[in-house]
């Protein structure tokens, strides 16, 4: 009985110490108070509810609540753990008033802060409110620069939110709140100008602008601007007058380009957006534009089909007086390259091996306007990076240059270099601004040595042939007469065209010196196709004329000299610079100047064919009568014979010299005038005096009277000769007629 009572007190203990086990959830057991208590769980898992939110206890329970500025992911106002987090409350949004008039909203995590707009200043003089007003600062009495708000020749007045400029009469502030009166120069687009004159299309750009400056100058309130309609008026007088093709001077290509740049200065700040891009079939325009109270400051980027512009905001302002806005613009002409592919007498630094090269314009023609007034050193390079016209990569005789139209109508590369360049494009670096262009320069392949030794070695041997002709033709008794002094005053000529040839056709400095040297190449070559002529004549008179073919010297001086003088005078009158080209003194291909020479070369040509023909003919006929004079005839058909040969080599020799003297002739003309140039006097000297009986004979008399073993020689040809009388009477005969022939 005892034992099984002790039992029964222990288990009852034991049910006492344990009866927390039958509390609800959010309940614990109090062993002092010995009942179930509330459980904390704020107080034991303070992250229960997240971020941004606060833990409310209640009995056998909890709830979260976001604090102020948050809200639930679900949007419940209590919740637990795992229904979600707070999240910030943009209170910006949806709640248009809750900072008021003329401020901004700057939401914040959990708040938000109002600031005033521009022009405007809180009630209380804060910065950062939530409570309060804005209302209007008088910039024109408050502000702490309010003298230079528009500066010396603009009146400042103040309006809500801003202020306006009343300007100056030559002055204008756009039409555009809070700008400072700039100076209006409308005397730039005036149209009495030379340029002007030439393209009757610059004039009415220039007229249009300046009734626009006129409409500005001095506006004292606001007035309509439309600088978009101004610019595509502008797009279109200039495709008109890029279309009619006349712009090929280069003064008034300069004069196009300035008053484009000008009027773009003008339309930019009256734009209405800050990026403008228009485009026609003769150019193509980006504008972008930044207005406000400080410089702008940042990269510019702009680009077009043909071109791509790197520069920054800095740059385009510049340094001086900010007039409250500035602008930069690229604009890529699609059709101006062909009428300023000249002018290249400026371009430097492209010589190789002391060889100018030619030039092309290898781009479209770009420029670049800024508002800073000051673009003629930058202080930060610009890059430009243009498309060329033809992928085509650099090498050893092609390169590309960098250059710029100057206001005198020429290419140069001062302040501009090529930083890269492959064969589609070339960037470039110009720490000035104006137009530019991508010039690609062609060097020579040189084939100089080997010209240069044919030459001078042909030469050299003509030189001495047409020496032993002169003396031949003059001493040598024989064959004296008319057709003796044509071939004397023909080789007299010849002689001394190749002598000027061999030493100035190369020496183009000086520009007199060369010009001259032109003057009597294009005098002496004309001679010797003069003197060819009157051989023609000759012998036309020798068969026609039934060989009354006597001249008298003077009428044969009157015409040889006199023909060729006559057309190098005019030549000089009528274009004098037309002596002498960048690589050779000799005649300018440029409009046709050189066709001073060939014109009266294909004409003499074509005359001496005629000639030829009717003395072939007559010839045929005198051989088939019945009683033909056989010897006579067989020496005219020889005369022929050479006559036609000496005018098919110098026909042929300026037959490829019209191609030699071109920009880039090709190698083997070269080579073909200058064995045909070279080796002219030596085949005259063979035609007309190895060839000939009497000329060999004479001699043979004088290398005898000279050498005694010659002599000898020659003696002995002779009594071996059977019949040596009778040859020695028939030779006298021949003699004597050829002499009066």
């Amino acid at each position: 009985m005892g034992f099984g009572k002790g039992l029964l007190l222990l288990g009852l203990a034991c049910a006492l110490g344990n009866r927390d086990l039958g509390c609800r959830i959010g309940l614990s057991y109090n062993k002092t108070i010995k009942d179930c208590t509330d459980i904390n769980e704020c107080s034991e898992n303070p992250s229960a509810c997240g971020n941004h939110s606060r833990c409310i206890n209640t009995i056998g329970s909890y709830y979260c609540q976001c604090l102020h500025g948050f809200i639930q992911s679900s949007k419940n106002v209590n919740f637990t753990q795992g229904q979600g987090q707070c999240k910030d409350t943009n209170e910006c949004i949806g709640n248009s008033s809750i900072c008021g008039k003329h401020s901004s909203c700057i939401n914040t995590i959990g708040s938000y802060y109002c600031q005033c707009q521009h022009g405007f200043i809180h009630s209380s003089k804060k910065a950062n409110f939530t409570e309060g007003q804005c209302i209007d600062f008088n910039e024109c009495t408050d502000s702490e620069n309010k003298e230079e708000l528009c500066g010396p020749n603009g009146v400042c007045n103040n309006i809500i939110g801003s202020y306006w400029c009343n300007c100056s009469n030559g002055y204008t502030n756009y039409s555009a709140e809070r700008t400072p009166c700039s100076k209006l120069d409308c005397d730039n687009f005036r149209a009495e100008k030379k340029p002007t004159q030439l393209l009757g299309g610059l004039a009415n750009i220039m007229s249009m602008m300046r009734n626009s400056c006129l409409a500005l100058s001095g506006t004292g309130s606001k007035v309509k601007l439309d600088g978009d309609a101004l610019l595509e008026k502008l797009f279109t007088e200039t495709d008109a007058m890029l279309s009619l093709g006349t712009q090929n001077i280069d003064e008034s290509v300069s004069g196009l380009l300035t008053a484009v740049e000008k009027s773009i200065l003008f339309i930019g700040p009256q734009l209405k957006d800050n990026h403008t891009k228009m485009e026609n079939n003769k150019i193509d325009a980006q504008i972008a534009v930044q207005r406000g109270t400080t410089r702008p400051t940042g990269d510019i980027r702009l680009s077009s089909e043909y071109a791509y512009l790197d520069t920054d905001w800095t740059t385009a302002a510049g340094t001086g007086k900010y007039p409250g806005f500035a602008v930069a613009a690229l604009l890529s002409y699609k059709n101006l390259e062909s009428s300023v592919n000249r002018s290249f007498e400026m371009v430097k630094g492209a010589k190789e091996n002391g060889a100018d090269p030619s030039y092309q314009v290898f781009s479209k023609v770009v420029s670049v306007v800024v508002s800073n007034p000051s673009t003629q050193k930058l202080s930060r390079s610009v890059n430009i990076t243009f498309r060329h016209l033809e992928d085509i990569e650099e090498s050893t005789n092609v390169s590309y240059i960098c250059a710029y139209w100057t206001e005198t109508g020429a290419w140069s590369t001062d302040g501009c270099s090529k930083q890269d360049s492959n064969a589609s494009r070339t960037i470039c670096t110009c720490n000035h601004l104006s137009s530019f262009a991508v010039l690609m320069a062609l060097h020579p392949i040189e084939h100089t040595y080997g010209l240069e030794l044919v030459t001078k070695i042909g030469l050299t041997i003509s030189l001495l042939c047409l020496t032993l002709c002169i003396l031949t033709f003059k001493f040598c008794r024989s064959i004296q007469g008319t057709r003796t002094t044509i071939h004397l005053h023909l080789c007299i000529c010849l002689f001394i065209a190749d002598l000027i040839f061999l030493a100035g056709i190369s020496q183009t400095k000086p520009v007199g010196g060369c010009r001259f040297v032109a003057a009597m190449l294009h005098f002496f070559f004309l001679a010797v196709f003069t003197w060819m002529l009157l051989e023609g004549v000759q012998l036309y008179r020798m068969v026609v004329l039934v060989f009354n073919a006597t001249m008298r010297p003077l009428y044969l001086y009157a015409v040889g000299y006199g023909t060729p003088l006559f057309i190098v005078v005019i030549s000089a009158c009528v274009r004098p610079n037309g002596y002498g080209t960048k690589k050779y003194c000799w005649l300018s291909t440029d409009d046709g100047f050189v066709w001073s020479f060939f014109g009266p070369v294909c004409l003499v040509i074509f005359v001496n064919v005629f000639f030829f023909i009717i003395t072939v003919w007559k010839l045929a006929q005198k051989f088939a009568s019945l009683n033909p004079d056989l010897s006579n005839l067989h020496k005219i058909k020889a005369f022929t014979v050479t006559a036609v040969a000496q005018m098919c080599i110098l026909g042929l020799m300026w037959v490829s010299g019209v191609f030699l003297f071109q920009e880039d002739p090709p190698v083997a003309v070269s080579y073909i005038f200058t064995i045909f140039n070279s080796l002219q006097g030596a085949l005259v000297f063979i035609m007309h005096c190895l060839l000939s009986k009497q000329v060999r004979e004479e001699y043979a008399n004088f290398l005898s009277c000279i050498c005694t073993s010659q002599k000898k020689r020659y003696s002995d040809l002779s009594t071996t000769n059977p019949s040596s009388s009778q040859s020695q009477g028939s030779k006298s005969g021949q003699q004597t007629g050829e002499s009066q022939i």
